[in-house]
């Protein structure tokens, strides 16, 4: 699994005064969590853009004052304005203890139901999991080959080993539905009746033409 390295410093100065100083000065403040105690830092936005602006899970080793401390992302913060990144947390991994996490989803497999025209739509791109910062990964793979028309596959069908999904069991992950042309063609074939059928039974014959009038 990639690993992406951010040098930084440790904070010396909290508060807001000093938090709206940094960022004037093109740096980001972030905390680290989870370790033996909670560590202010900040390092130049640049030092994110690889972690940040990217739909892959990686690993970060934020290195500070040569002290360096194994992580991954847990939350990022941005100006509701500007959309620059002005904040970022981080979770220290720590052998033997549990960590939350966001893995991405790798759908694999062509799905049946769409071999037999149907429409393949994907709901979710990561599961929330909780595990062991030894079995961390980059994707939980998914295989849809056996998904059929009208098929969903939902959090509670994938069986990833070491990780605890923590995502509702019932939210359909991937599903397969029917495009517009195929709705309309099993309408058409459910309202045409078939060539030469039989008149529904008690349906009574059709009336006879008038005779004419005698002369």
């Amino acid at each position: 699994m990639k690993t992406i390295t951010i040098e930084g410093q440790l904070r010396t100065e909290l508060g807001k005064q000093a938090t709206r100083q940094l960022r004037s000065e093109g740096k980001v403040p972030g905390v680290i969590y989870g370790g033996a105690q909670e560590v202010s830092f900040f390092a130049p936005v640049f030092a994110f853009k690889s972690l940040v602006y990217t739909p892959s899970f990686q690993l970060a080793e934020v290195k500070l004052n040569g002290q360096t401390y194994r992580c991954i992302l847990k939350d990022l913060q941005f100006d509701k304005v500007t959309d620059q990144l002005n904040h970022v947390d981080f979770m220290e991994l720590v052998e033997g203890k549990k960590v939350i996490a966001n893995i991405p989803i790798k759908f694999t497999g062509a799905p049946v139901g769409v071999k037999d025209g149907g429409k393949l739509i994907t709901k979710m791109k990561a599961l929330k999991v909780k595990t062991l910062p030894a079995h961390l990964k980059e994707n939980i793979v998914v295989d849809l080959t056996n998904l059929e028309l009208n098929g969903n596959v939902r959090v509670e069908d994938v069986k990833e080993q070491h990780y605890e999904i923590l995502n509702s069991p019932r939210i359909p992950i991937a599903s397969v539905v029917l495009t517009r042309e195929l709705k309309q063609e099993e309408s058409t074939t459910a309202t045409t009746p078939a060539a030469g059928a039989a008149a529904p039974a008690g349906a009574a014959p059709a009336a006879p033409a008038a005779d004419a009038k005698k002369k």
